[in-house]
């Protein structure tokens, strides 16, 4: 069972698996252009207006008796971020079985959403490649803005999401029209309430829309804007200091 496997062991099956794809496609620098991945394993992108789902993969029929043709379609999306992580996504669940082999386990004694949730966990890598991110990240001292520059084909909310596979101790927040949406930590079993001083860098990023930051108390937090016209969300790094 996946279950059963250690969470560096598993980490490690990811990693390799993406980095593997990458090469593949001749990728080596960021940001990765999903589109252009796919082109590089022979893989068709198309646009179909007609689906519901944001990506799916197919095989196109080939004309006079040729072998099909493998193909992802697209739904049309207004962010160019959701396009590259259904591209990354699709790739990821056709890799799946890769991660299964390298673990030594058997997908038929997974439960049925697995290979879904290690295509999410390969498109994540894929998009934001470990040790890419690694460098990118201490160089700039995590900087969210800066990270966004650098791997602007991945969204904000992934970047953010993707430091929790780091040190130092963190927790990262989401706030969507003034909610938390979303609160995750790689150090606490059981997460923190939002401190005093996280609340303050919140306010004043969500009334600014203005990158901020405060420190204090053991507590090392920076609070980034992502505002546009009918929407407001608000991404905050709360680092640990150490005692």
């Amino acid at each position: 069972m996946l279950t059963d496997v250690p969470a560096e062991e598993l980490a490690v099956a990811l990693d390799r698996t993406a980095a593997r794809i990458l090469k593949r496609a001749f990728v080596r620098r960021p940001p990765v252009d999903t589109l252009r991945l796919a082109e590089a394993l022979g893989i068709q992108t198309a646009t179909d207006r007609s689906q519901d789902v944001r990506a799916r993969y197919v095989e196109l029929r080939a004309a006079r008796g040729g072998s099909p043709r493998p193909a992802i379609l697209l739904r049309p999306e207004p962010r160019a971020e959701r396009r590259h992580w259904a591209v990354a996504h699709e790739v990821g669940e056709q890799n799946a079985m890769e991660v299964f082999r390298r673990l030594k386990v058997c997908p038929a004694d997974t439960p049925a959403e697995t290979r879904e949730w290690i295509a999410n966990q390969l498109a994540a890598r894929i998009l934001l490649p470990v040790r890419w991110v690694e460098r990118v990240g201490r160089a700039c001292d995590w900087d969210l803005a800066s990270l966004k520059t650098r791997f602007n084909t991945a969204s904000h909310e992934l970047i953010l999401r993707r430091m929790l596979d780091y040190e130092p101790r963190i927790v990262v927040s989401i706030y969507d029209h003034g909610n938390l949406t979303y609160r995750r930590s790689n150090a606490c079993a059981q997460l923190p309430p939002v401190t005093p001083l996280e609340a303050e860098c919140w306010r004043a990023a969500h009334s600014t829309g203005q990158a901020q930051s405060r420190r204090g108390a053991g507590q090392s937090i920076r609070g980034w804007a992502v505002h546009e016209e009918g929407w407001k969300r608000e991404l905050l790094r709360l680092e640990l200091e150490e005692e």
